[in-house]
């Protein structure tokens, strides 16, 4: 772990430059857990309880399943509702990250660089992520399944609606604003003005991403530990969260969208 961070620092700008906050580390210690309690923080308790459960089934991992993107009807129109309220909601923590920032930082998206200065330029460094992440990713995936460490993931099961592609994509931009806002743009900023060491912030945010996504085995805990790591230092050089989340959206559009379009064709997906 020393080795890596000490790569990572090497890439580094140089110390993140946040505004002053008045409030004390303890406080901002403390509205950080309640956020994370909230939202992703959550999610990582669910998680881990999740993969415990998993691990005391006489079902090897790798004939288990996690479904990401589930119906909540048969009726295919309150399912859409259900799916789209669910979408709606699950992008409050970021909205909730935003303004505490707001509350001491004047138009703190323009701060974290979510905003149209660098259209050109975010899309293709989000873009160029998203291979870089994705196509490894992939490999851990299929490795880590096959060696019984990861789960069998089921990107949807939705069903085939007209509406089916737009949800996914929908709901791949929705994972994409909360965790890179959250666990990049907020956590980062929050965490610096409580006066934590960079390498500090960046290795515990990786590893909280990491474990919301354990309950799908410990390739997925692995493979968005990494992820982490990658994304928080290509914060830590651009002071730009908007790449972030391309590069987010687009793993999650491809995984997603693909999963429902191949599933039936590609036999290692199922």
């Amino acid at each position: 772990m020393s080795a890596v961070i000490a790569s990572l620092r090497s890439l580094w700008r140089g110390p993140l430059d946040v505004p002053p906050s008045k409030l004390t580390p303890r406080t901002l210690n403390t509205e950080t857990v309640l956020v994370l309690l909230l939202s992703l923080g959550a999610s990582a308790i669910y998680s881990i309880l999740s993969i415990i459960k998993r691990l005391e089934s006489t079902t090897a991992l790798n004939q288990q399943t996690s479904t990401l993107n589930t119906t909540q009807s048969t009726n295919a129109w309150l399912d859409l509702a259900y799916q789209v309220v669910d979408i709606g909601l699950g992008v409050v923590p970021a909205l909730l990250a935003l303004y505490l920032l707001g509350l001491q930082i004047p138009s703190p998206a323009r701060y974290l660089g979510i905003d149209g200065r660098m259209p050109g330029r975010d899309l293709l460094l989000g873009a160029g992520l998203a291979a870089l992440i994705g196509i490894p990713g992939l490999v851990l995936y299929v490795v880590a399944r096959d060696l019984g460490f990861n789960t069998t993931v089921v990107a949807t099961d939705l069903g085939e609606y007209w509406w089916t592609a737009p949800v996914l994509i929908l709901s791949a931009c929705q994972n994409a604003i909360v965790e890179e806002v959250v666990m990049v743009g907020y956590l980062f900023t929050r965490w610096t003005q409580a006066r934590w060491k960079l390498p500090l912030i960046i290795v515990v945010s990786a590893v909280i991403r990491g474990s919301y996504h354990l309950y799908q085995g410990f390739g997925g805990f692995v493979g968005n530990i990494v992820m982490g790591l990658i994304l928080g230092t290509v914060y830590l050089r651009t002071r730009r969260v908007l790449p972030l989340i391309i590069t987010h959206a687009l793993l999650d559009i491809v995984a997603f969208v693909g999963y429902a379009l191949l599933h039936d064709h590609v036999g290692w997906l199922s």
